[in-house]
């Protein structure tokens, strides 16, 4: 016999136990019994009411059931972990990007602020260059005095490095061979008329002409510093 469920049995069970009682009701005379027989019969299956070849197919039958009900629930359970994993992965992802669109737009709002606080000192840059009194000649403290008081304060000590390597700080400084001039070494030396027309004689007007050129050209002035360490010129 193939694969044979228990409700088949207990149909089949019920099926002999009937015939049995109506055996016993023929030979007792009691129509009574009989219905009792057949009633206990279709109500209650017992696998001693299966014939003894058959009971192994039964529990066969029975734990090939509990395996496929266990397996369809594990294959559910392992269906839920997985969509449960996804979930919680695609939530990490949206978290992360999040953080780095926050991140992102942080550190473009303080580059911008960064370039206006630049533009600003350059703005006040422009305004002090004229601002000192004009004089036949300077020192190099009065120099970096002006320098002092038109370049940023976190910015001076690589503007002055600067200036330390191309001139010493001698606004007059010509070089003999190329003829770069003044505190920055401009090249060619007409480049300072770009911040005044007293740039021969006025060392504010250059260091405007240089700090408007460090900005431009690298940023701030310690940016322009860093590329002077790599490269001796700037």
């Amino acid at each position: 016999m193939s694969r044979i469920s228990v409700r088949g049995f207990a149909v089949a069970s019920a099926t002999a136990v009937t015939a049995v009682g109506s055996v016993v009701g023929v030979a007792s005379g009691s129509t009574a019994q009989n219905n009792d027989v057949e009633a206990t019969a279709a109500g209650t299956t017992l696998l001693a009411d299966i014939p003894a070849g058959q009971q192994a197919q039964v529990q066969t039958a029975s734990l090939t059931q509990q395996a496929d009900a266990q397996a369809i629930a594990a294959d559910a359970s392992a269906k839920k972990e997985a969509e449960e994993a996804a979930r919680k992965a695609a939530a990490e992802t949206a978290i992360a990007k999040k953080e780095a669109a926050e991140k992102e737009k942080a550190a473009k709002e303080a580059a911008e602020r960064e370039r206006e606080k630049q533009e600003a000192a350059s703005r006040d840059a422009s305004r002090d260059a004229s601002s000192f009194a004009v004089q036949g000649s300077y020192t190099i403290a009065q120099i970096q005095a002006m320098a002092r008081q038109m370049v940023p304060g976190g910015q001076f000590q690589c503007f002055s490095n600067i200036v330390n390597h191309e001139s010493s700080w001698n606004y007059k400084a010509v070089n003999p061979s190329s003829g770069a001039y003044g505190l920055f070494q401009a090249l060619p030396a007409g480049k300072y008329a770009s911040a005044g027309a007293d740039w021969q004689t006025n060392p504010a007007t250059q260091i405007k002409w240089g700090l408007n050129y460090m900005n431009e050209r690298y940023g701030s002035p310690c940016d322009a510093w860093s590329f002077w360490q790599a490269n001796h010129w700037y």
